[in-house]
């Protein structure tokens, strides 16, 4: 369960040791702002087929990820968020549906 720097910064972990959190005041303004709720973007980690990226723009504090998985609503979902390695815990940070080009590069 380490983040692997060689290669992209990408972490793997099993799905039954992950704990999922998120700050219920962003929750309710990612919905209004893309009808994602972080509840659902919580299941698109459980897609086998799910990419992740590290995301160097945006990593400055913490390390950043985005995953894009198809969710348990079958919506293609891009979520933005930090992976704390010692608790296993993913924080959400945001949480949209994928574009045309995001869902084709998924498919792909």
């Amino acid at each position: 369960m380490a983040i692997d720097q060689e290669h992209g910064g990408r972490y793997t972990v099993r799905m039954s040791e992950l704990k999922f959190v998120w700050d219920p005041r962003k929750d309710r303004a990612n919905y209004r702002k893309h009808r994602v709720r972080f509840d659902e973007a919580a299941t698109a980690f459980r897609d086998e087929n799910a990419k992740v990226y590290f995301d160097p723009d945006h990593s400055e504090d913490e390390d950043r990820f985005i995953l894009v998985g198809l969710s348990f609503q079958l919506r293609i979902l891009v979520v933005c968020h930090c992976f704390r390695e010692k608790e296993s815990v993913v924080r959400i940070i945001s949480a949209r549906r994928a574009d045309r080009r995001e869902q084709n590069d998924y498919w792909s």
